[in-house]
């Protein structure tokens, strides 16, 4: 048998082989369950491409995508920036583009990686499998353009692009983020969508238009005009719901920004998680290749070099999720196999269990980067990255403490803080409907939650507010409040 080595000099036979080898020790070694891998391989132009439409094989136009991918081009071709070696798209089939570039000993780690621990990923992920449908997603895509090219070419590229362009800007407050989307039919949600659109219009009474407003109203206290609803955080969902002014084609639009917004939504909340455990799928995996000899010392040599390259974490740099997460699963096999007394302590349930291929699965597919660092961040991963926690308090510059090192203390409060930075909703502003005057001008109330002090900057909030009054149709305020006592921060208000 003829081994893989390294260099350029492949063959598509050689890809076909080299999968057949890797899907049957992925089997063997892992158990894993996958879609169906399908491998594209691409060229840098197409690559670039795929990078700038959100690595996905078929996109709506918008001219960022084109903005994004001029710039893209231009950094490639003059050496500021790389290329990956691979995408992968969580569908099923499960689709991994490759570059035409890549050594063989790179193809059959981005093989490992993505068709195989990308891929079980998805496939067996509780956010994946809450919030996403892989077997639909390619079909809704071509629908999409189809869509909106179809409104393109019926009521312009502008009036689509502002309708677009406004609905992007929002589409970070327009995720569900603790609640599971309806399982429910297109006829079923337009029905409903007409039934309540009818009722209110019957509601509706021109007179209270003429009734001036109670004085002194606060965010999210009726006023007495003001319709009740509970707190609305998706935004676009708020709008093409209650909306009177927005047509048909313009609601159908605001829906693909947001399902799209959706689709992204588990990736944000497991980069550390999805990306750790296929570097370790494909460390295991490549290795085993070697011990099985089906590779020569020349493809392991360059192997190793890439993976080192990936999992380094540089010094006084944010973390790498490669390097953390990699450390992370390796510590779970060797807590499996080879504990010690502070792991024990640690994870008495884990600990000495000899089942790592159990225990692995198990931490991928059951949590999501915060809990798992929650659950599963050592004592000795925080000791070999060299983990520690500062205070950098805004409003005093100048002082920078050190605040929790390496003890039994420390140790925990290093996850907490840490945990606690990867949860993607920190990340993103909460802002949410309160309350709209459906009875008299249609104004809106926003509300921001503010947390540990922060607040949202001006251009920022007056911006939201824009964007949300050019879909909406009438004016809208957005309120800051403190998530503790509910006290008013700062108020915004739309200007015409």
């Amino acid at each position: 048998m003829t081994k893989f080595s390294s260099g350029t000099d492949w063959t598509f036979s050689d890809i076909e082989r080299a999968h057949d080898h890797i899907e049957q020790i992925a089997r063997d070694l892992f158990g894993l369950e996958v879609y169906r891998p399908q491998i594209e391989i691409i060229h840098s132009e197409q690559m670039l491409d795929a990078y700038c439409s959100s690595g996905m094989p078929i996109s709506y136009p918008h001219w960022s995508y084109g903005k994004a991918f001029v710039r893209e081009h231009t950094n490639y071709r003059q050496g500021r920036m790389g290329l990956a070696y691979e995408i992968v798209i969580n569908s099923n089939p499960c689709i991994a583009y490759l570059m035409e570039d890549n050594t063989m000993a790179m193809q059959c780690l981005v093989i490992a990686h993505a068709c195989y621990g990308h891929n079980a990923f998805f496939r067996n992920n509780e956010q994946f499998k809450q919030w996403t449908d892989a077997d639909t997603v390619i079909e809704y895509l071509a629908y999409a353009r189809e869509f909106v090219l179809e409104c393109e070419e019926k009521y312009g590229v502008e009036a689509v692009e502002r309708i677009l362009d406004a609905a992007h800007a929002l589409s970070m407050n327009s995720i569900d983020r603790y609640k599971r989307p309806a399982d429910k039919t297109k006829a079923a949600v337009e029905q409903a969508k007409r039934e309540r659109r009818d009722y209110e219009h019957a509601q509706f009474n021109d007179l209270w238009r003429t009734i001036p407003p109670t004085e002194g109203a606060g965010v999210g206290e009726s006023d007495g005009y003001s319709t009740a609803i509970d707190p609305e955080e998706n935004l676009l969902f708020f709008i093409e719901t209650y909306s009177e002014l927005l047509d048909p084609w313009q609601r159908e639009l605001l829906n693909i920004v947001r399902r799209m917004s959706q689709y992204f939504y588990p990736q944000m909340q497991t980069k550390i998680m999805n990306e750790g455990f296929a570097t370790f799928v494909h460390y295991h995996i490549v290795n085993e290749m070697h011990n099985r000899g089906l590779v020569d010392d020349g493809f392991m040599l360059e192997f190793l070099a890439s993976h080192t390259a990936v999992v380094r974490q540089p010094s006084y740099a944010r973390i790498n999720p490669y390097a953390l997460g990699f450390s992370m699963f390796q510590d779970i096999k060797r807590i499996c196999e080879q504990p010690t007394a502070e792991d024990r302590e640690w994870f008495p349930a884990m600990a000495g269990s000899g089942d790592w291929v159990s225990a692995v699965k198990f931490a991928a597919y059951n949590f999501k980067d915060e809990s798992f660092i929650q659950q599963y961040l050592s004592p000795k991963v925080i000791r070999d990255m060299k983990l520690f926690s500062i205070n950098d308090d805004s409003r005093n510059p100048s002082y920078v403490k050190v605040t929790h090192i390496h003890d039994d203390v420390g140790y925990r409060n290093v996850r907490d803080i840490l945990a606690h930075q990867t949860n993607v909703n920190n990340a993103i502003p909460c802002i949410e409907v309160v309350d709209y005057r459906k009875r008299t001008d249609r104004a809106v109330s926003l509300r921001h939650i503010s947390y540990d002090g922060r607040t949202l900057h001006t251009s920022s909030a007056l911006q939201t507010l824009d964007k949300f009054k050019q879909l909406w149709g009438y004016d809208a305020t957005l309120c800051t409040v403190a998530h503790d006592d509910g006290r008013l921060l700062k108020r915004y208000q739309t200007v015409d």
